[in-house]
């Protein structure tokens, strides 16, 4: 079924089942995933974001998302869709990128590359470096960036 031509929500092309990186270590959590196959610089989902109240911490949350170029941060958002369950990934290796309208508390998440139907949905966090709710994470993502230094030297 195709969408409606004025919704502010398109997920229609995603959908969310247990995680690729989900395992008996890094406990069982969801990802988004390709339900058709698109092609590089294809609109994969669209959605909006819903700004939290003034003072709400999101750097013990990484439900939220970062919804400013403000750092440090101070606005925070709630994101429709599947656009929550998309997980991170390093820099450079995401296929998917998220193009933010802040002033219009929307969002646009695009294909870098072609992707297969059935394929994990990433991108990299904007604040996965920064933010203390994902310094774990962030370990976890960078982790093999110390063991290439060390074999280079």
């Amino acid at each position: 079924m195709a969408s409606h031509p004025e919704t502010k929500i398109d997920c229609s092309k995603v959908y969310v089942k247990q995680s690729t990186f989900s395992n008996e270590a890094t406990g069982m959590f969801d990802g988004a995933f390709a339900a058709v196959a698109f092609k590089e610089g294809d609109l994969i989902e669209k959605g909006v974001m819903r700004r939290l109240p003034d003072g709400f911490d999101g750097n013990t949350c990484p439900y939220i998302f970062t919804w400013s170029t403000e750092r440090p941060n101070k606005v925070w958002g709630m994101g429709s869709g599947c656009a929550p369950f998309y997980n991170t990934c390093k820099e450079g290796t995401a296929n998917t990128r998220m193009e933010r309208f802040f002033d219009e508390d929307r969002f646009e998440i695009y294909a870098t590359r072609d992707i297969e139907a059935g394929e994990e949905l990433l991108h990299t966090y904007i604040s996965l470096k920064w933010r203390t709710c994902f310094q774990e994470l962030n370990e976890i993502v960078h982790a093999d960036d110390s063991e290439h230094k060390s074999s280079e030297e």
